[in-house]
């Protein structure tokens, strides 16, 4: 998420879309390629949207 740490109003818009553009409309069966870590699935991070927005990254 990059510089979203030091800008709390641009993480909100961030995970704002990641949670109406992805989480809301895609299976969890979707995989998810992040270009950093290892690939993944919407099911398998989809609990974690209350921690990310939490912690604000």
């Amino acid at each position: 998420m990059g510089n979203t740490r030091k800008d709390p109003e641009a993480f909100a818009r961030l995970i704002h879309d990641v949670e109406t553009k992805i989480f809301d409309v895609l299976p969890d069966e979707t995989w998810v390629y992040p270009g950093h870590g290892d690939d993944t699935t919407v099911g398998t991070e989809r609990p974690h949207l209350a921690e990310w927005r939490a912690r604000g990254w």
